[in-house]
């Protein structure tokens, strides 16, 4: 290592260094809306709501039939779908351009 660098603090700027470091500097994008909300429900449904259905499919054995599935189908759809649909609504509720 060479001991040509030296730092100097007043060559950069104060300020944010480019137009994403503004945007992540705003206080108002980081507010918990609405948005968060839908997020949170999608949360209790994929570890709340899914593993309570799964519980139920020794039950509802003439309802999978009739929908065509298999025990093995219905134990792979049943968190699929949920955790799907979970990471769909956190990419929507975390793009807000």
């Amino acid at each position: 290592m060479t001991d040509e660098y030296v730092h100097d603090p007043e060559a950069f700027e104060e300020g944010p260094g480019s137009e994403y470091d503004e945007a992540a500097a705003s206080a108002e994008d980081q507010a918990f809306d609405w948005r968060g909300w839908v997020l949170v429900g999608m949360i209790v449904v994929a570890f709340l709501v899914a593993p309570g259905l799964i519980l139920a499919v020794p039950y509802a054995g003439g309802a999978l039939s009739a929908l065509g599935l298999t025990w093995r189908d219905t134990f792979l759809v049943l968190p699929l779908l949920p955790a799907l649909a979970l990471g769909l609504t956190a990419v929507w509720a975390t793009a807000r351009a």
